[in-house]
């Protein structure tokens, strides 16, 4: 009788034993399957943020060479409107010197009308 309780008890350790070796491995499964779908939802947010990344620093450098580019073509239509104001103001320089010819022009053609007319009068006189 002391011998078959000592088997039953026996028998019962090692069925617990089991179970706890069971249940040991079951948990050590569900872990790593844990650990690898949380590894695998944040692998994925990293690589999204990577291919963000990327994408950011390809707009950064294009931004870079057009805003380069934009920057060219400013300082060219600087120079030209610099030009076309510098053409305007000749122009007007131009213009002030043909009125300022005409008018000494038209000096001289009265001072030569009234030289005519005094000759005139003179000899007729």
């Amino acid at each position: 009788m002391l011998s078959r309780l000592l088997k039953e008890h026996q028998a019962k350790q090692n069925e617990r034993k089991e179970l706890q070796e069971r249940r040991r491995r079951e948990a050590i499964v569900a872990a790593t399957c844990l650990t690898e779908a949380l590894v695998d939802h944040l692998n994925v947010g990293v690589a999204q943020a990577y291919v963000n990344q990327r994408k950011l620093d390809h707009e950064v450098k294009t931004l870079q060479v057009q805003a380069g580019q934009f920057a060219k073509q400013t300082a060219q239509w600087i120079n030209m409107v610099e030009g076309f104001n510098q053409a305007l103001k000749e122009i007007g320089d131009v213009e002030n010197w043909a009125r300022s010819i005409e008018m000494d022009m038209r000096t001289i053609a009265t001072a030569l009308e009234y030289v005519h007319k005094g000759q005139l009068q003179a000899t007729s006189s």
